[in-house]
């Protein structure tokens, strides 16, 4: 791997990297401080961890979206006293002049390129895992696959882990019930103060965001289908809804549709919502949820996107063969060309519309989902001996204290049980 010189430190240090250009590093910062500004939790989080230091000695391997706020989270690690190893966790995600300025600006070994090849990929994982991390910070579970698959001689220093999004929880979980998982593992994206915002306000508005950038798209008086109605498939309904479409929701969960219909929405199956569909959006988790025949039913000029975290949710394969002709419409905007001169658009190669053509989500909603990672690992340093190889739920002391910290932060207050309120919750004798 190429090396880097740290710029901004009183003494040079190498800092081990492979990164796009360096010279992206001063924008880099103007946006990892912009984006700072708005995650006061995490702030207030770092600013104790730098007094405590509960991370001293403990290396930390981080396969996560290379962006502004994931920045701020390695800056928050690091002030607790970890060395932190960051890759990217999908080869699009990656925001070139961010991992620049966290080689240059913050001595933060930093290994990812927007656009990096399959084998580039896997070679940025394989970097942060051989410097024998103690715990794993994973989004998508890439890291912890290769860690137990290829790199199993990395396990005996790991004692730990967290997890990001539902995609890697799904994996992990199915490792532990194989009992193929070596170590606990926090699942952050379960905590509700991830899931509920995170998921349903910064996926909603920032895929659509995305969608917008690539095409310029007027979403008003169009169709949009979204796959999934999850906390994920939720925020994206009511953003298209609000914005003047009509939206239809396809799912396979009959009591998520039947929610998504009672909330307004035309729950329907994707063979149902292909033929009428002017923009879909996948957010399932799982593969192939548009095919080859959902391809063939859309009308000439459908746009077709993934805000899930693994671009498998579409059959691009499918699509790949049945297309006649194949050619960039603009960035980030593939037209495919079907027999018959029928065009469909696929944005972002597929992969996370959100992170491929815009920038993610928004910093404030990042605040709560980084302050849980920041607090989970200190859990997990205190409590690790304690736990089996298992995938755990963020424990509720942490969910309800980074919603106590955002609260405070927006100058919110609320209610504290009296007393006597207490009580009442506590007793079964007293009725009617």
């Amino acid at each position: 791997m190429a090396t880097r010189k740290k710029a901004a430190a009183a003494v040079d240090v190498i800092v081990p990297g492979d990164v796009k250009d360096m010279a992206l590093a001063r924008a880099g910062k103007d946006r990892i401080e912009w984006a700072d500004r708005n995650m006061p939790v995490l702030r207030a989080i770092r600013a104790r961890l730098a007094k405590e230091k509960p991370f001293k000695k403990l290396r930390i391997a981080a396969c996560l979206h290379v962006t502004t706020e994931t920045a701020n989270l390695a800056r928050t690690l690091q002030a607790g006293g970890a060395e932190v190893y960051l890759c990217g966790s999908n080869p699009l995600s990656t925001q070139d002049d961010v991992a620049a300025a966290l080689i240059r600006y913050y001595g933060i070994p930093t290994f990812a390129i927007k656009g990096e090849d399959h084998k580039t990929y896997y070679s940025h994982i394989v970097a942060c895992i051989e410097a024998r991390p103690h715990i794993t910070m994973d989004d998508g579970c890439d890291l912890v696959t290769v860690l137990h698959t290829k790199k199993t001689g990395y396990l005996r220093d790991v004692f730990a882990g967290t997890e990001e999004t539902s995609t890697g929880v799904t994996r992990l979980r199915a490792m532990a019930a194989d009992k193929k998982l070596k170590f606990p593992v926090i699942a952050i994206n379960d905590a509700d103060t991830k899931h509920m915002f995170d998921n349903r306000y910064g996926t909603g508005q920032s895929s659509l965001d995305g969608v917008l950038r690539a095409t310029n798209m007027l979403v008003a008086g169009s169709t949009v289908v979204v796959a999934g109605y999850g906390w994920c498939g939720r925020g994206l309904a009511a953003r298209a809804k609000g914005m003047g479409a009509t939206v239809m929701v396809t799912e396979v969960d009959p009591i998520r549709a039947l929610e998504a219909a009672m909330d307004g929405y035309i729950a329907c199956s994707m063979e149902e919502a292909a033929p009428r569909g002017d923009l879909f959006i996948t957010v399932t988790g799982n593969k192939s949820v548009i095919r080859r025949e959902h391809f063939a039913a859309m009308k000439d000029g459908a746009i077709v996107c993934n805000s899930g975290h693994f671009n498998v949710e579409l059959d691009i394969p499918a699509l790949e063969r049945m297309a006649v002709s194949k050619r960039v419409a603009r960035p980030y905007v593939d037209e495919y060309r079907i027999k018959g001169g029928k065009r469909i658009y696929l944005l972002g190669e597929g992969r996370l519309i959100n992170l491929a053509a815009a920038e993610g989500h928004p910093a404030m909603v990042m605040d709560m989902s980084f302050a849980n990672q920041a607090m989970s690992v200190e859990y997990l340093v205190k409590n690790h001996k304690k736990l089996a190889k298992d995938v755990y739920i963020v424990p509720k002391n942490i969910d309800k204290e980074v919603a106590r910290l955002k609260l405070k932060s927006m100058g919110t207050d609320i209610d504290v049980l009296t007393p006597e309120q207490v009580k009442y919750l506590g007793t079964w004798s007293e009725g009617t």
